[in-house]
């Protein structure tokens, strides 16, 4: 193996992805005034659609473990945008929902990270960033992570 044949490593070259998409995501974040990780957004995403749902469905569908999905939803309540209570149908877990100020949150973020994933693909054409998303999206599953 070659240093030419890592660099078109297809682990390597999703890892460097991963890094610009990071960066891209918290410069553009910063110059909008928002205090938001890739993470949080996805989190806040998630409860949007959902409306209601406990940590482990939304560790499940984010692609995160329970723990480390507590962490962000404790900075996320302590911020004021997500509510965390008792669930009405089991006691043991939290039921967590966005709050009226994460919702303001979110709805100010989305045209910004929107934007920024036209920004990430820009060296692609429409067509080529389609499939990348298509592939990308088949060779993690995504397409079959839904909330129960």
């Amino acid at each position: 193996m070659t240093t030419a044949d890592f660099a078109t490593m297809p682990g390597h070259l999703i890892r460097r992805m991963n890094q610009l998409s990071t960066a891209l995501f918290r410069e553009r974040m910063s110059a909008s005034g928002l205090d938001l990780t890739p993470v949080q957004f996805a989190v806040m995403s998630v409860l949007d659609e959902a409306g209601e749902t406990d940590q482990a469905k939304l560790a499940a569908r984010v692609a995160y473990d329970k723990v480390t999905i507590g962490g962000v939803v404790d900075r996320l309540v302590a911020k004021g945008m997500v509510d965390r209570r008792p669930s009405r149908t089991d006691r043991r877990a939290k039921a967590l929902r966005l709050t009226q100020n994460g919702i303001v949150l979110l709805d100010r973020a989305r045209p910004t990270v929107r934007d920024m994933q036209d920004e990430l693909l820009a060296r692609l054409s429409p067509d080529e960033a389609a499939t990348l998303s298509a592939l990308l999206a088949k060779a993690t599953g995504a397409s079959e992570t839904r909330l129960p």
